[in-house]
């Protein structure tokens, strides 16, 4: 299942939620300090111990005073307008799909709900409309090349409302 939804990320009680985090793991803006705010000081703690990353890569975390069980941490490119910001943005989706899959194995799970926000489209400046469709496709793209990881349901979580709308109408007519 691929859905949306309008609200807080920090709220939910998901298996995995995704942070649109910095290259250096630490608290940000938007959402990102959010996710630090809400989880706790060990957050920070366990995410300063990290290597830093680059637009694409992606950590995982203990979810500390979350009520979800994980957090993947996902460096989004900050907007250029070159080609390599899409591939950036791709690999953020790909990669945190890839890293919530090996989640689900290592703990023997059969299911697995993974909520995204909108990855860079805050502070970072990655046009709306085009990091929605870079998301869906690329979500789409993994479903087809790997039919296992339709165990995990995805949803879209949409904190400011032209993003909701962006997300609902083209789940409607890509998935």
């Amino acid at each position: 299942m691929i859905s949306t939804i309008k609200g807080d990320i920090t709220g939910l009680d998901f298996d995995i939620i995704v942070n649109a985090a910095n290259p250096h793991f630490a608290p940000g803006g938007g959402v990102c300090g959010a996710i630090f705010s809400k989880a706790g000081k060990e957050l920070q703690t366990f995410c300063s111990k990290l290597p830093s990353g680059k637009a694409g890569d992606v950590r995982i975390s203990p979810a500390f005073d979350l009520p979800c069980k994980a957090i993947i941490h996902a460096v989004g490119p900050v907007y250029s307008g070159k080609e390599c910001d899409e591939e950036a943005l791709r690999s953020c989706y790909w990669n945190a799909v890839a890293l919530s899959y090996q989640y689900m194995r290592e703990h023997e799970l059969d299911h697995l709900t993974l909520a995204f926000p909108c990855i860079s489209t805050g502070i970072y400046g990655y046009p709306h409309e085009e990091a929605c469709q870079i998301a869906l496709n690329t979500i789409k793209k993994i479903r087809s090349a790997y039919p296992d990881t339709k165990a995990i349901d995805i949803v879209f979580v949409c904190f400011e409302q032209i993003d909701y709308q962006l997300y609902k109408e083209a789940l409607q007519t890509l998935i």
